[in-house]
């Protein structure tokens, strides 16, 4: 998200929920933002593979708050340990950080 704010055009998430993945691709002109989630049989598959299970536009910085908001929601709930315990990986503060930083240079 953060790449999308800086200014990228174009930037993708995938999670993976084996044997399924969603790809989340987000395409960026102007200030608008589109979004389309993805969902795959296997994440290796091309995006042409995967069936579209939903899509929408925002402002880019409108898309920018919903993440933060999110991740916030996230780490109170789980805490930046229990966040590693249930997804086993770090949680991302460097990457929110320089997200909120972007959002309000």
């Amino acid at each position: 998200m953060a790449r999308l704010v800086g200014g990228e055009t174009e930037t993708r998430v995938q999670f993976e929920a084996e044997p399924t993945a969603y790809r989340w691709i987000f395409h960026r002109e102007g200030e608008s933002s589109w979004i389309r989630v993805l969902e795959l049989r296997n994440g290796g598959d091309h995006d042409n593979r995967g069936t579209e299970i939903w899509s929408s536009q925002l402002s880019t910085d409108q898309l920018a708050r919903a993440v933060i908001r999110c991740f916030d929601e996230v780490a109170r709930t789980y805490g930046e340990s229990g966040y590693r315990g249930k997804w086993g990986e770090h949680f991302p503060r460097t990457e929110l950080e320089a997200l909120r930083r972007l959002r309000h240079p």
